[in-house]
């Protein structure tokens, strides 16, 4: 997922990883310097399927801001 601004890049990353996890995760597959991580762990949605209800997964965002030299090109 990408969310560009400011130098924020945006993932969805396992719940029970640490910010220091996530820095060293991005350093090495993007060969980028990592000034910032924020965590933030997103509640599951309510969904209606039919005459049911239902909620979505629960999930972890990482928030990573890099260094002002440093991109991530996905494209």
């Amino acid at each position: 997922h990408r969310s560009v601004r400011n130098n924020h890049y945006a993932f969805q990353i396992h719940p029970q990883a640490t910010k220091t996890d996530v820095r060293n995760a991005v350093e090495k597959l993007f060969n980028v310097v990592v000034d910032k991580v924020m965590t933030q762990n997103r509640k599951g949605k309510t969904r209606r399927y039919r005459n049911r209800l239902g909620t979505t997964s629960d999930w972890k965002k990482g928030i990573v801001k890099l260094g002002p030299e440093h991109r991530i090109d996905f494209f």
